[in-house]
């Protein structure tokens, strides 16, 4: 199969290149060139802005894509420049699950829905969560509920994915445990960590991806990915802690004390715990067992430090923190 895939050299977007080129599927990449993997697959690139598609139209047509994985879209105009330019064939679009009000009352610190989040479940009342914030990384017009709309529209596969982890994460999700690990750090200050959020290995984002690109069945349809079982905070910081074969151990300090990058551990008043229940019946999809992923997950970023370094003024607020234990 001819795959145009849009994105597709960081995190999810190279795992589900890589998956396809193993297969034997042929591969056009569609991306600016500031993450391509040197030296990487040999499959077809594209190198120019998504939003500058239009001017190369000849090259998709050349291409004749049967199916087109969209992994970058943030916003609605993402998608409004690429879709002229597209083929109408079968096409997968990775969304978010922050698109739910569940996701929007945990940030708010406010309680909206108990049970697992559905496809049904409801969205945000409020657009573009991240407006103002001033993320490096993030547009002010992001609006995954934006990209969904339109490409739903053309009957995609919209998957909403989880907090997701595992190798080439750059956002290296265990380092807030392993980044105290790593400077020797055998006491973890903590709070109750008893929030349930889905969580989601590459690996397994990448099998229901394509998954939902062969699967005729999905077409037009919203599915959740993630674990089928999510263990909480504490137990996952901790599963990190043995994956490392540390002997560190997690100290319950006072919500108000805790250190930033640890925060979410705090009395939450809600979950963001989703139902992967559709896309296991509509994709024949099921993600690895949580504690074997997670081990899985850890090795490789041992293996595979950041350049970033614990300072001074880092030990200073985690002993602070445990000062008030």
């Amino acid at each position: 199969m001819r795959v145009l895939v849009l994105g597709g050299t960081r995190f999810l977007g190279r795992r589900v290149t890589e998956r396809l080129h193993a297969r034997g599927d042929e591969v056009l990449l569609v991306h600016r060139g500031r993450h391509e993997p040197h030296p990487w697959l040999p499959v077809a690139h594209l190198r120019t802005d998504r939003r500058e598609l239009a001017a190369r139209a000849e090259r998709v047509r050349e291409f004749a894509p049967q199916a087109v994985v969209d992994t970058s879209a943030l916003t609605g105009s993402d998608v409004d420049a690429v879709l002229p330019v597209l083929p109408r064939v079968p096409a997968v679009v990775l969304s978010s699950q922050d698109v739910y009000e569940a996701f929007a009352a945990l940030r708010a610190g406010r309680h909206h829905s108990d049970g697992p989040l559905t496809e049904d479940s409801p969205v945000r009342a409020e657009r573009y969560p991240y407006r103002g914030l001033g993320y490096d990384s993030v547009p002010e017009d992001y609006e995954k509920l934006d990209v969904e709309q339109r490409w739903l529209a053309r009957g995609a596969v919209v998957l909403r994915l989880p907090l997701s982890y595992g190798p080439h994460d750059w956002q290296r999700r265990e380092d807030v445990v392993l980044r105290r690990l790593r400077a020797g750090r055998r006491s973890i200050p903590v709070g109750p960590g008893e929030l349930l959020w889905t969580r989601g290995h590459v690996e397994d984002l990448a099998t229901g991806v394509l998954a939902a690109l062969d699967r005729r069945a999905a077409d037009g349809m919203v599915l959740n990915l993630g674990e089928t079982g999510t263990p909480p905070l504490r137990q996952w910081f901790e599963q990190i802690v043995a994956a490392a074969g540390s002997d560190a151990r997690l100290v319950r300090v006072a919500d108000e004390v805790l250190p930033p990058d640890v925060a979410l551990t705090a009395q939450q008043p809600q979950h963001l715990l989703v139902s992967v229940e559709r896309a296991r019946a509509v994709l024949g999809w099921n993600p690895g067992e949580p504690a074997t992923r997670v081990a899985e997950s850890v090795r490789w970023h041992l293996a595979h430090p950041p350049d970033t370094t614990w300072t001074d003024a880092d030990t200073a607020a985690d002993e602070a923190a445990l000062a008030h234990r």
